[in-house]
């Protein structure tokens, strides 16, 4: 099993600029993803996503948010901007592009892997089968995201940051995962608390939900959103009523 401790608290996706990172992280984000999807409007090239890395300071993870690239590609990717993990955000199966297969942990050679994962008809029973094929690989993820669900032939730019939602209620229902995970889907300043206290989520992921167009964050919206997160993390999760 993946170590107990997520690899963020409060992330920052989607971001496009050094500036918005540098926000991020004076807030108290303590990471922030660069998206390097094809068809996403947050996505970012390499020197402009080299530019974005060099402005967080240490302490601040840089995630890259990949969905069907080669894991060389990947690599390759990881070393030029120097990237200190990889979200495959990604299909788990099918014909279309944007799969991201549980071979591609071990292929990545030890960098830290996020899975994004939805819930589908049978729940996250898929997500546990893509999960338990990459941890049979010897190279299990360290992290999911759960992130709202989507059509099995949704184009890679729709897989993530539209704003939609999962249900937090039946994620504080659902069984583990078997690793640390965070909640993403259509957060915001003005519900994130109350999404961290039903779900019982341990981290947050949030892209649309703190900007003023698409790539470009509010800071009033950035600096609401983790102050919330923070608090809420610190409250801890809500408790069912005894006998409930």
């Amino acid at each position: 099993m993946a170590d107990a401790r997520p690899l963020f608290h409060v992330k920052i996706c989607g971001v496009t600029t050094a500036a918005d990172a540098a926000l991020a992280a004076a807030a108290g984000a303590d990471a922030i993803g660069l998206n390097f999807v094809a068809g996403s409007p947050r996505r970012i090239d390499v020197a402009a996503a080299r530019d974005v890395a060099a402005a967080v300071p240490p302490g601040v993870l840089v995630v890259g948010v990949f969905a069907g690239m080669p894991p060389a590609e990947i690599v390759g990717v990881v070393r030029a901007v120097g990237l200190g993990a990889v979200q495959l955000h990604g299909h788990f199966a099918g014909p279309g592009p944007g799969v991201d297969p549980p071979e591609a942990c071990p292929a990545l050679g030890g960098i830290p892997v996020i899975r994004a994962v939805r819930p589908g008809p049978d729940g996250f029973a898929e997500a546990e089968r893509w999960l338990a094929a990459a941890a049979a690989t010897g190279a299990p993820p360290a992290m999911a995201i759960v992130d709202a669900p989507v059509t099995t032939t949704a184009s890679t730019g729709a897989l993530g940051g539209t704003g939609s939602r999962v249900d937090w209620r039946v994620l504080a229902a659902a069984p583990p995962l078997g690793l640390p995970w965070a909640l993403a889907g259509g957060l915001d300043p003005a519900n994130v608390a109350e999404a961290i206290r039903i779900s019982g989520a341990a981290a947050v992921d949030v892209a649309s939900g703190v900007e003023s167009g698409p790539g470009h964050k509010d800071p009033d919206k950035v600096r609401a959103f983790v102050n919330a997160a923070r608090r809420a993390f610190a409250e801890g999760p809500v408790r069912p009523p005894r006998g409930g």
